[in-house]
């Protein structure tokens, strides 16, 4: 999330009861997460086990629970609970804002696109020339749509990261970390009927121009698809994976998190991808491998019985 303008880092402490630790004069631009950060941003870490990540992050502030060294180009922000810190900071910043229109007053939408019946449309929303929306198509807060975009009916997009913070010891093991982040969908895309895309938890999700998504696409939070990819029907991604471009993935596909797909890559039909994949080869099964290696491993599987009535017979 970007602020609208610049926030002195003192300002950001006081909102967050923090003690400063190194230059308490520079400015933040906004709140990001480790894999997204860039100079400017606001991240947070509450577990020693992604300390070194944040410290060599691009993140400029660095919310956390304890004094540590740190580069001299970094400015810590100490506090008790991090996350309930991050927590505060994107109330302030972007706070829930219930908008009782069908189309908020505050969205931006080019006269050449065509928005159907039980189309909503969220506050900030901004929509380019020649999109056509179908009917009961829902477009939250802040999501970004860019020229010659399609959406078909019944398709959610930019609802809610499914995201949690947990703690054991807490009544409530898993809490809601609030999403502050955008969908950004640039030009040429089309999206099927009845998909879900989730916006970033304080980054964007973006999909790449010219990318086609067939009915029933479920994109998680601060996924980045790349251009010209072509997703059919089911298939599932979790957060922050990356598709590069011209990617295709066939129906029931399920991509696990924080994973890269490489450009060019082909995964058939209900496969299970657990690990990044190299471009330009193509994958089957699950857990994914190289189809050509897999589809022999079939054959092999499907002589066991052969091979075990032969072991038994030689006993």
């Amino acid at each position: 999330m970007r602020f609208k303008t610049p926030v002195g880092i003192s300002e950001i402490a006081a909102m967050i009861n923090a003690e400063i630790v190194g230059n308490n004069i520079q400015h933040a631009t906004g709140i990001n997460e480790i894999h997204q950060v860039e100079t400017g941003d606001i991240v947070f870490v509450d577990h020693p086990k992604y300390y070194n990540a944040c410290l060599t992050s691009d993140a400029t502030f660095i919310i956390i629970n304890e004094r540590v060294d740190f580069p001299s180009s970094k400015t810590l922000l100490i506090v008790e609970d991090p996350f309930e810190a991050y927590q505060k900071l994107v109330h302030h910043f972007r706070p829930f804002s219930p908008s009782m229109k069908m189309i908020s007053d505050t969205a931006k939408i080019e006269n050449s696109t065509v928005i159907m019946p039980g189309v909503y449309i969220g506050n900030e929303v901004s929509i380019g020339h020649h999109c056509i929306i179908h009917p009961n198509v829902t477009i939250l807060d802040h999501c970004v749509l860019g020229d010659h975009v399609i959406v078909q009916s019944g398709t959610v997009i930019g609802s809610d990261a499914f995201y949690y913070n947990k703690k054991a010891n807490r009544d409530i093991h898993y809490k809601k970390m609030k999403s502050c982040g955008r969908v950004v969908i640039e030009n040429d895309v089309e999206i099927g009927a009845a998909c879900t895309i989730d916006r970033g938890v304080s980054g964007d999700t973006r999909i790449g121009a010219g990318t086609k998504l067939d009915n029933m696409v479920h994109l998680g939070h601060d996924t980045n698809i790349g251009k010209n990819c072509l997703f059919a029907a089911q298939v599932g991604i979790a957060g922050a994976t990356i598709i590069e471009d011209n990617v295709v993935l066939w129906g029931q596909v399920g991509v696990n998190k924080t994973l890269t797909i490489g450009k060019g890559a082909i995964v058939l039909g209900k496969s299970g991808v657990t690990s990044s994949l190299k471009g330009g080869k193509t994958y089957f099964g699950f857990p994914v491998g190289e189809a050509q290696q897999k589809r022999k491993e079939l054959v092999w599987i499907k002589r066991i019985p052969l091979l075990w009535k032969k072991v038994m017979v030689d006993k």
